[in-house]
This record gives C-alpha cells, structure tokens and sequence, in this order.
C-alpha cells in the first residue's frame, strides 16, 4: 500500500496490520458517544457514508492511522479476514483522506521485517502544529472511553452476561421498597449478583478488523433497575419512571434515553445491530452513561460515576416500550 505522504514512510509504504470502520453505525467507541465526536477526535468531518480506518506501520516501525473514504473496500477486507480469509487491503491514493501519528486502538500483531511499533519521530518542519500521536486509552483506569468498551464487551458477549442474572431473584423488589411485587415475578428492581470481572479478547494472530481493548466490569450488587408502573408501550415513556431504591444514574440514564425519541440525538448514539430471532442489540450512549439491551430482553448501565460496575435493568412493564422507541430511530449498518 502506498504511503499517503512522505512523512510516513522512509520507504514509501504502509504494512497494513488491520482496519475499522467508522461510520454512523459502526465506530470504534474509544473516541467518543456518537460517530460526530468519534470524526472530530480524529480531526475529519462526521461525513455520512462514513470513513474507513487502516492501521499499519512504515517502513520504520512508526505506527500510523490511514483514514480513507473507499468504506466498501475496507468492509469488504474486514468481512474476510473474519471469515479467516486472506485479503490485500490496498486503498487507492486518491482515497486516502489524511494520515495520522499512532493508533486509537490496541493491536497485538506487528509487521515482518520492521522495528518493532513505535510513534514516529515529529517532523521538525511542522514548528509544533502536528497532531498528537494517537493511542490507546488507559485500561488501568476508568472513564468515558471505557466506559463505552465495557458496553461494548457485554454487546458482544451477551449471553455470558445475561446468564449470570437470575430473573427469579435479581429483579424481585425486596419487601418494603417501592415496587410493586415481592414474589417471583420479575417486576423490574434489581438486586443481582456480583459477577467475575470480564475482559475482552485480544487481537488474534492474524490481521483482525475488530481490536478490543482489555476491560473489567463488574455486576452490581444493589437494587439498580426499574418498574416504570404503566408503560406506554408506544413509546416507553415511563420507563424513567425508576423506584427509589434504583440508582440515580439509571435513573438519569433512562430519563435521557427516553428524550432521545422525542429528540433524535448526533447520529451514532443510538445503533442497532442484529441479534438472534427477530430481536435487535441495542447500544445507547449519552453523557456519563452507556446502556447495552437486547430488544426482548433486559439492559446493562454503566457509568463514570460508578468505575468498572454493570447495573442491570429488569424489563418491568416499561423497558420493552422504551427498547423498541430507541430501536426505531436507531442507526444499522448496512
């Protein structure tokens, strides 16, 4: 692959190790809420077929982040390498929108024959204006960014998180709370067991279009979903409707995701991809929050305010209202 310019590579050429798309419906989550915000970390405009990014190293070692507008192309490439099919990701020149220092993303799997991978050395003649390298977020710690990974690790490991909620106990209201039921029937207040933290897996040894970063979430322990009373079923309006008992951020969180169907958010907060039967996997972000639900199923919350801590939500009367609204106005991949 050609370089997009002569500050990439001493040799003129780019090894490219793996790609990602970033599109209104599938973006990498690191770089923010919605695909708007994940352009804007990478300094290009939210444009509406979206980009592709290819992430590879110079001749030098020096790792580098290609966007390029050929989207079909890059889906193309990533759609064999998971079928563990082998496929030369060659875009074009005119293609290539911008070149960028560094990796947003992990990848696990280096070029033969070159040093090993490292940021490249600033080119003297840009006085200080070049962007900053792009790298990885901190695992070690928790915010926004992984906050979003842990959302995306349960959406891709669903039923190993849903399998440790026991409907006839995480979601009985404890005697006394606010809620409706005190018996077997899920009615919606949380109260689920401590999980094993989760991580996600790393890259394999081949090229792989779907880096993941390492990230440990827990279940919470305490009464964090909700009954939202009498649902409107159209809409879900009640679905922040939440107890008392349930946690001020669910509380927020489904409030602001309720707003989103009377106000559709930036494109790229709400998408649903699929998931087996007829229903859909839904991931919502907003600020301090991610939500990950399954539209004939219950939800998982996480928050900043809250480090490394999955909040179930039972489905209540309200939930399905407010899931399907959401999958309504919800972005998919093509």
């Amino acid at each position: 692959m050609a370089a997009p310019n002569d500050t990439v590579a001493e040799d003129d050429a780019l090894y490219v190790l793996t790609a990602v798309l970033l599109t209104p419906a599938q973006f990498p989550t690191v770089l923010g809420d919605d695909y708007p915000a994940a352009c804007a970390a990478l300094a290009v405009e939210p444009y509406a077929e979206g980009y592709g990014l290819v992430l590879g190293q110079d001749g030098t070692g020096a790792r580098w982040t290609v966007v390029v507008d050929d989207v079909s192309l890059v889906a193309v490439a990533i759609a064999a390498w998971d079928c563990g099919m082998e496929y030369d990701l060659s875009p074009d020149d005119r293609s290539m929108v911008c070149a960028l220092p560094g990796w947003p993303l992990p990848v696990a799997v280096a070029a033969p024959g070159v040093a090993a991978p490292h940021d490249p050395l600033p080119d003297p003649d840009d006085e200080g204006t070049a962007p900053a390298p792009l790298s990885p977020p901190d695992t070690e710690s928790w915010g926004p960014a992984q906050r979003r990974m842990g959302a995306d690790e349960i959406a891709h490991r669903w039923a190993a998180w849903r399998e440790q909620i026991d409907d006839e106990t995480a979601f009985t209201t404890p005697a006394g709370s606010d809620g409706a039921g005190t018996g077997g029937e899920p009615d919606g207040q949380g109260t689920g067991p401590r999980a094993e933290a989760v991580s996600g897996a790393g890259p394999r040894a081949e090229p792989e279009p779907h880096p993941e970063v390492e990230v440990e979430v827990d279940v919470e322990t305490g009464p964090v979903a909700t009954d939202g009373g009498e649902a409107d079923t159209a809409s879900g309006r009640e679905a922040a409707d939440a107890p008392s008992g349930a946690h001020p951020g669910v509380r927020r969180a489904l409030a602001e995701a309720q707003a989103y169907v009377d106000t559709p958010p930036p494109p790229g907060r709400v998408r649903s991809s699929f998931a087996t039967g007829d229903a859909r996997m839904l991931r919502v972000d907003g600020p301090g929050w991610s939500l990950v639900a399954r539209t004939d199923d219950i939800a998982f919350v996480l928050l900043d305010e809250e480090p490394g801590e999955v909040l179930p939500v039972g489905r209540g009367a309200a939930l399905p209202g407010l899931l399907t609204a959401l999958d309504a106005l919800a972005v998919r991949p093509a």
